[in-house]
């Protein structure tokens, strides 16, 4: 399984570019996923993050459209619990994470799935938990 974060969708699924413009690797690396039916899951806190930078109505609505084919996960109390636990250890660390990226670690982990992102606190967060990262 693959767990989709904020910044992946939020580049994905960005206006068109021009027809001349090259397509980013993270782009070609989803639609890769995509076309090869990967398992992919969105963590409810991202699908709220993403939904939340909307810039008008109509760009609301054309994001609920393009998201509602992926299955949404609910993060569980267990997936509360391993996320203040990635909280702490990181603080110990003294490495500084938001506990919004510590639960979608924590839904990550539990789900024994990779995580795709392009956010490098989550590369920190990896050094401390064994997080996986989906590499493109």
């Amino acid at each position: 399984m693959i767990v989709l974060d904020s910044p992946v969708l939020s580049t994905v699924f960005r206006r068109p570019r021009r027809a001349t413009s090259p397509e980013l690797p993270v782009v070609t690396r989803f639609r890769r996923l995509v076309l090869d039916a990967a398992p992919l899951v969105i963590p409810g806190i991202v699908l709220q993050e993403v939904l939340s930078g909307a810039t008008s109505p109509e760009h609301h609505d054309r994001l609920v459209r393009l998201l509602e084919g992926f299955p949404v996960a609910i993060a569980a109390e267990s997936d509360h619990r391993l996320a203040a636990e990635i909280f702490n250890r990181c603080r110990w660390q003294g490495i500084a994470t938001g506990t919004a990226d510590c639960l979608i670690a924590a839904q990550t982990h539990n789900a024994k799935a990779e995580l795709f992102t392009l956010d490098v606190d989550f590369v920190r967060i990896a050094r401390v938990t064994g997080l996986r990262l989906l590499s493109f």
